[in-house]
């Protein structure tokens, strides 16, 4: 078993078919289904099943591809700081961006494209949890992610505090949680992630019943739903700034005491690349100046 044979079954296990996987390898398919077949007869266990058109791992073919994944980006974490070039002039930029969005965030990317030509991007846009996950199976660098968040095994540098603001379809001065509770609201969040918390938290402080009538993590589909008139809602600011238009309306909260800290992580006790390191400086520049 090597690294060539390892990286072949990881395009398997991912595209969960052969022919998409040899595509993906810019290979023919008939040597990638041998080399499938070589590693299991060497392993001596069966690790994809097929479910019609499509292959399904076994348990044993689950771990070897957790493993796999976790040598495979070691393995390239460990060239990237024996070959680091130019300072970082060359490489790749793995970002992660929370659901909720950084305003200001295609800014930053062009000007560290304009900086650093050479270094291609790969943006991956989830909610802070599956980022964190990411993180921390190495399928991207960094992230842009909003607290609370369980961070334990990860670097996190904060970068800013903001508001909440109550966003609507009608313009109206400023409003109190009282208020709101009365009102049918879309939490901007899932049970279980950061914001919905926060969000429930600030409610139970105040004694005030929340009337919910969806939950929604799609800022894009979520501010459609205010202008047809469906609802109402609680955002950080920059994400209204982000995502809101002429037709909504944002008004600041009184006595709320909800704030969304927003920062960056990183896995802890590992190796940073030149070119996150310089996006890093990039970042803090524009949000912390």
């Amino acid at each position: 078993m090597d690294m060539k044979q390892l990286r072949y079954f990881i395009a398997i296990a991912e595209e969960k078919n052969i022919t998409a996987a040899a595509n993906r390898l810019h290979m023919s398919q008939p040597p990638l289904s041998l080399q499938l077949k070589q590693l299991e007869q060497e392993l001596g266990v069966i690790l994809i099943e097929r479910n019609g058109k499509s292959l399904e791992l076994t348990d044993k073919g689950k771990l070897l591809y957790e493993r796999a994944l976790h040598l495979v980006n070691s393995v390239e974490e460990i060239k990237n700081e024996l070959v680091e070039t130019d300072e970082g002039k060359k490489g790749v930029l793995s970002v992660g961006l929370n659901t909720m969005s950084v305003s200001g965030f295609s800014k930053m990317l062009h000007s560290f494209h304009k900086k650093y030509p050479l270094v291609s991007l790969k943006i991956v846009q989830n909610d802070s949890f599956y980022l964190a996950e990411s993180v921390k199976t190495r399928a991207i660098e960094m992230a842009f992610v909003r607290l609370p968040l369980e961070h334990r095994g990860l670097t996190y540098h904060h970068l800013a505090n903001e508001p909440f603001v109550f966003v609507s379809k009608k313009a109206t001065g400023m409003i109190s949680l009282e208020e709101i509770s009365h009102m049918p609201l879309i939490i901007p969040s899932t049970e279980g992630l950061g914001i919905y918390n926060t969000i429930l938290e600030a409610f139970s402080r105040h004694g005030l019943p929340l009337t919910s009538i969806a939950e929604c993590s799609d800022m894009h589909v979520l501010m459609e739903m205010l202008k047809d008139g469906m609802g109402v809602t609680i955002v950080p600011k920059s994400v209204f700034d982000v995502y809101g238009d002429q037709n909504l309306y944002s008004t600041p909260i009184k006595d709320a005491n909800m704030t969304s800290s927003l920062g960056f992580i990183w896995l802890e006790h590992h190796f940073v690349s030149t070119p996150a390191k310089n996006f890093m400086e990039i970042v803090k520049e524009k949000l912390m100046s």
